[in-house]
Formats: structure tokens, C-alpha cells, sequence
């Protein structure tokens, strides 16, 4: 006797975007669910994530990661429970985290699955701050910005997954300022209350460059880079001697239909004796053990907090991660199937 439908939903996606993604771009598909063959596991997804980087995966061109096959599943970082197995080592009622999201029932290679555990912190936390946004942050900060105790740090996109972890985990170990930037002048309130930024700016509000200068006036050792663009302009300009930049995401682009012109003021990279360097998650995953230790303690001690804008219901999905582009998220934008 299975335990799960005959059919399931899934997105996929039927067109590629030109300039910002519309609702005409994606279809929510039924599809038949069998039981899982050798090796496999079938999985009840309950909470799937929705990324910045999964835009630049639907356009056809080389990257490095594959562009997401039109008229197939997409796919991304989900948690679920297992239904049916058919793999050593899995049980049902396993819950594991896994990359085929955008469904609500996944045939998992179980070679790609990891257990993890629903009574060491919530489920979604799996694919925010215990997940790949986390060790975006673990990694980009300590890393690749080789981050010291005193360093003064400004983060873009400062209230979203990543850069919210970003400002804290700096705040933690020793950072002598904390300079975030957003979308509204809630998300500004919440840098410097909840998160504990010593100064934030709404970036609609003024030139970038402008509002950096008065937030920092003695300059940044570190920049966190989400949105690139003004932000990355500006942040040149405010960096001291040997300053170091993360290149993590460059959100104000993503949706543009011709190249944005690049910083005007690279030549200080020279003098300064600048690095800016890009990151991606993958090249990291000798910092898993130390992350998941250091930052579930700071979860224990109350140093950290963690936030999620949750949306419910897989036919919400795709609204779900045009609203994260647009920035109507605090913290991980989930997409729960739970009620």
C-alpha cells in the first residue's frame, strides 16, 4: 500500500524571461508519482527555497551551474519527508534536504540527500540559516573577505538571507561597525534594532555613495556585495587601503536586457591594493562541520537571529520568488507546503 497521490504538481519553466520574469514564463504541471526505484527515495517536499541565483539560471547562456531546461521541473534546495525508500539508510518519515524543489513530491537519488534533524531546529532553517544562504554568509565573510576582529564591514541587500547573517555573524566576532543597506525604511529599522547594525540606510533615499560616506565616514575594511551596481561603485570608493570585497550576488542586474555599465572608479582598485573576490557556495564545503557548529550556538545563545518571510501553498511559487527579486522578503523567502 503507497502512501502518497498519483499525481503530483510541479513548476516548469515554458519561456525564457526577457528583462523581469511574468507569471506567463512559468506553468504548474501535474505529473504521475511511482514508487521510487533502487537506490532512490521519494520525498514529500514541505518547504522548498527560492534564490536570487535561480534568475540567471533561466537564461540560456554558460554559466556555472546548467540553465534550467524549458518545459521540465525546475529545481532548487528543498526538505521533506520521506514517503518511500528504496535506498540503504533511509527510512519513512526521514526528513532530508535535498535540490529538487519547485514539487511537491521528488525522486531523489539518495546519493544527493542529506538527513537532518527536525528536533535541532525547524525543517526550513535547513535551507536558510543552517543551509546554503548560511554558509554563502560563513564563507564569504570569514573566507574569502578574510574577515579580522575590528574590520569595519558593509553589506547590500543586508535585510535578505544572506546579508542579514552577514552583519550579525561580523557583529559576533569582534567588527569595530556594521553598515547595512535596503530596500525600505522598515527593513533599515530592523537592521538596527533586531540585527543589531550599528548604522543602515534605505538606498532609495540618495545616491549610494552619499549615504556610505555619512554611515562610514572613516571608510570599510570589508564589503559584502549583493547587489552590485551603485553599490559596488560606492563601496570601492569607501574602501580603506587593502580592503577586501565579497562578490556574492548582483541583484540590481539580474533583469537587465543590456550590460550595465561596470564601476566607474575601478582604476582605485590599484592604488588601494584593492581584492574583490567572487564566491560561490560549492568551493566551500570544507567549512560545513565549523559552520553548522559556530552558528547553531549562536542560534542556542540568542547572538543570532534568524528571520523567513514564508509564503504557503506550491501554486504560490513562482510569486514567491518574484516578489524575493522585487525585495518583499525579510530574511529567507520560503515557500511552505505545510499549513
Amino acid at each position: 500500500m503507497t502512501d502518497f497521490p498519483a499525481v503530483s504538481r510541479e513548476w516548469h519553466l515554458v519561456a525564457r524571461p526577457q528583462g523581469w520574469p511574468t507569471a506567463a514564463d512559468f506553468a504548474l504541471r501535474e505529473v504521475p508519482v511511482t514508487a521510487p526505484g533502487p537506490g532512490r527515495i521519494l520525498v514529500r517536499n514541505l518547504h522548498m527555497s527560492v534564490d536570487p541565483y535561480m534568475r540567471g539560471r533561466m537564461n540560456d547562456v554558460k554559466s556555472y551551474i546548467p540553465p534550467f531546461a524549458l518545459d521540465r521541473p525546475m529545481d532548487g534546495g528543498a526538505v521533506g519527508e520521506v514517503v518511500a525508500s528504496a535506498a540503504e539508510g533511509f527510512e519513512v518519515g526521514d526528513h532530508v534536504l535535498h535540490g529538487l524543489g519547485w514539487r511537491e513530491y521528488a525522486d531523489v537519488d539518495a546519493q544527493h540527500a542529506t538527513k537532518v534533524d527536525a528536533d535541532l531546529a525547524p525543517l526550513s532553517a535547513y535551507l536558510g540559516v543552517l543551509g546554503m544562504p548560511g554558509l554563502t554568509a560563513y564563507a564569504g565573510l570569514f573566507e574569502t573577505a578574510s574577515f579580522k576582529e575590528g574590520d569595519s564591514v558593509f553589506v547590500s541587500g543586508a535585510a535578505g538571507a544572506v546579508g542579514s547573517l552577514v552583519g550579525q555573524f561580523a557583529k559576533i566576532k569582534g567588527a569595530s561597525r556594521v553598515i547595512g543597506s535596503a530596500g525600505s525604511d522598515d527593513k533599515v529599522k530592523q537592521l538596527t534594532g533586531k540585527y543589531g547594525f550599528d548604522a543602515a540606510f534605505n538606498y532609495k533615499n540618495g545616491p549610494v555613495a552619499e549615504q556610505l560616506s555619512e554611515a562610514a565616514p572613516e571608510g570599510i575594511d570589508v564589503y559584502f556585495d549583493n547587489v552590485g551596481g551603485d553599490h559596488l561603485e560606492a563601496a570601492i570608493g569607501a574602501l580603506k587601503l587593502h580592503g577586501r570585497a565579497t562578490l556574492c550576488g548582483a541583484i540590481a542586474q539580474y533583469n537587465d536586457t543590456a550590460p550595465a555599465p561596470g564601476p566607474r572608479n575601478l582604476v582605485a582598485v590599484i592604488g588601494k591594493r584593492l581584492r574583490l573576490q567572487g564566491i560561490l557556495v560549492s568551493d566551500h564545503a570544507g567549512l560545513q562541520q565549523q559552520f553548522v557548529q559556530d552558528v547553531a550556538g549562536w542560534l542556542r545563545s540568542g547572538e543570532l537571529k534568524a528571520d523567513e518571510t514564508v509564503v504557503h501553498g506550491i501554486e504560490n511559487g513562482t510569486e514567491a520568488f518574484l516578489g524575493m527579486l522585487r525585495g518583499e522578503n525579510t530574511g529567507k523567502m520560503i515557500v511552505s507546503f505545510t499549513r
